[in-house]
């Protein structure tokens, strides 16, 4: 499972590489972290969950986050008239981002990465949506300064069973 997760990451690196290169000498390499509130509606059970994320970006307009979560609540959904317990455990993903600066405070974000959800089911079994998947979205975030601001965003995960998930996130952003 790592080892998808380095390959990701490294595909990623591989590809921005050459903007990277090319921006390096303009603008300094910054780095970020959020921790907020992720909302998955995962094709049927929905889940809420707290993410973090850390992130580093290069110039204006390239980077790269990594991005855990951790379930907060689950939901009961019927299977063949069974009613099943369902829990997000936790989510991780890697992600290449792209930013577009519109005022010196406000930037829109698209960002393309590879993850893995670990859903928990209480029921024998019985198995839910979740697993590796190709996670692709948009968002904003608006600095109050420097260093401060807020991060809202929306990804879609195509699961590579052939589930999906949207999944709605509003974070706190500290740029260090």
């Amino acid at each position: 499972m790592k080892t998808i997760y380095a390959a990701a990451a490294l595909a990623t690196l591989a590809v921005s590489a050459p903007a990277f290169a090319q921006q390096s000498s303009f603008a300094p390499i910054s780095g970020y972290g959020t921790l907020g509130y992720s909302y998955l509606d995962n094709d049927g059970p929905s889940y809420g969950a707290v993410t973090g994320r850390l992130g580093a970006r290069f110039g204006r307009y390239l980077g790269v986050e990594g991005e855990l979560s951790g379930g907060l609540q689950g939901d009961t959904v019927s299977v063949n008239g069974v009613n099943v317990k369902t829990k997000a455990n936790s989510q991780v993903a890697a992600y290449g981002v792209g930013f577009l600066p519109v005022s010196p405070n406000l930037d829109l974000i698209a960002r393309v990465g590879y993850g893995d959800t670990d859903v928990k089911a209480k029921a024998p079994n019985i198995s839910v949506a979740g697993g590796n998947s190709w996670n692709y979205g948009v968002g904003a975030q608006y600095l109050f300064d420097e260093k401060n601001g807020v991060r809202g965003d929306y990804t879609r995960y195509d699961y590579n069973d052939g589930g999906a998930a949207n999944v709605w996130s509003v974070a706190y952003i500290r740029k260090f």
